[in-house]
């Protein structure tokens, strides 16, 4: 690939695909202790997306036009003075928010993290598996032999949760909004799946696990939050890992404190924001690839093709409608001229 381009916020609102744009930009020059990356794929997080595009990012101040994208792999493509732990042509993976979207960046050697190969596989265990395994060890003090619930449980996010979970020993109970998924979460060892769509979430909880869930892992919020908050165990540990449902301004929550539900059950609600345990990845990102070299966690990445920049917003669209089973993942590399004939 000799052109390099990359996706651009430059305006404000709801709407990822109005707010975006490709633009042509100059290959950077990676200079002392920087190394210059081709991406070969970039990782998908749409409501993370989103939330740029709305400015509500409580870490990161959004004044457009700024990059967009978080994460890819791709291959060591040049390297500046003073780098000797690289090469050109080594696999690599890049988490920096504002640079996933693009053909290439330029990235100081110290963030550069070293992977077996530069696949989409990689890309659901770098960083959405390695948020998992951190929100529920570091936060939600994940044991063994409790009954561990997980929403989303399917997702990029999710399904590495899942999996670490019923890995650990616990019974666990994921909740999915499709047949397909439900499939995929049996076919992993999960032991009570809810399709929400077909069975209410509320009603099951209230029948089958009424104050019975010692770990929780949400990323949805809304009423289902507040279901969940419902039937924790006494000291169980709910960790909020997003709130899907609350992305967009709501109205007005009305319901009583939620120390009012804690209280008596010395039970606790938990906020996990993956930047906050940075100095904890490396040790779960090795721990993590082991799993998948070994066979015990699956890497799950969405089954539909998403080729090129132009189609970033149709992936983006894909995972706020709830469609995605696993990572979604964008291919980046250059279509081969037979393609094109």
């Amino acid at each position: 690939m000799t052109i390099n381009q990359q996706i651009i916020i430059h305006t404000l609102g709801p709407s990822f695909r109005a707010c975006t744009r490709i633009e042509q930009a100059s290959i950077p020059v990676a200079g002392k202790g920087e190394v210059l990356v081709r991406h070969h794929f970039a990782g998908v997080n749409g409501v993370y997306d989103q939330m740029m595009c709305l400015d509500r990012v409580e870490h990161t101040r959004v004044v457009p036009p700024v990059g967009a994208g978080v994460e890819a792999v791709g291959e060591v493509a040049a390297i500046g003075p003073g780098v000797t732990d690289w090469q050109v042509g080594d696999p690599v993976a890049v988490v920096r928010a504002g640079f996933g979207y693009r053909h290439y960046q330029v990235c100081p050697e110290v963030e550069l993290i070293r992977i077996p190969a530069a696949t989409p596989e990689i890309l659901a265990m770098i960083p959405s598996g390695v948020s998992a395994v951190l929100a529920l060890e570091r936060v939600g003090e994940l044991g063994t032999g409790e009954t561990v619930l997980i929403t989303a449980a399917a997702g990029g996010l999710g399904s590495v949760a899942t999996q670490w979970a019923v890995r650990a020993g616990n019974h666990v109970v994921a909740v999915c909004g499709s047949d397909v998924k439900a499939q995929w979460l049996a076919s992993v060892g999960v032991n009570r799946v809810i399709q929400y769509r077909r069975e209410p979430l509320e009603s099951v909880l209230a029948k089958e696990y009424p104050e019975r869930l010692d770990l929780v892992m949400d990323s949805v919020g809304g009423p289902v939050f507040d279901t969940l908050v419902r039937n924790l165990a006494p000291h169980g540990r709910l960790v909020v890992c997003g709130y899907t449902s609350d992305r967009l301004p709501t109205a007005e929550v009305t319901s009583e404190r939620i120390y009012t539900q804690l209280y008596w059950k010395a039970a606790s609600v938990r906020g996990f924001m993956n930047y906050r345990f940075a100095r904890y990845a490396p040790p779960a990102r090795q721990k993590l690839l082991q799993a998948c070299a070994e066979g015990s966690v699956q890497a799950l990445v969405d089954p539909r093709s998403f080729r090129g920049l132009e189609s970033v917003a149709d992936a983006v669209e894909h995972l706020l409608e709830g469609n995605n089973l696993g990572k979604i993942v964008v291919d980046l590399r250059p279509i081969p001229v037979a393609e094109n004939q």
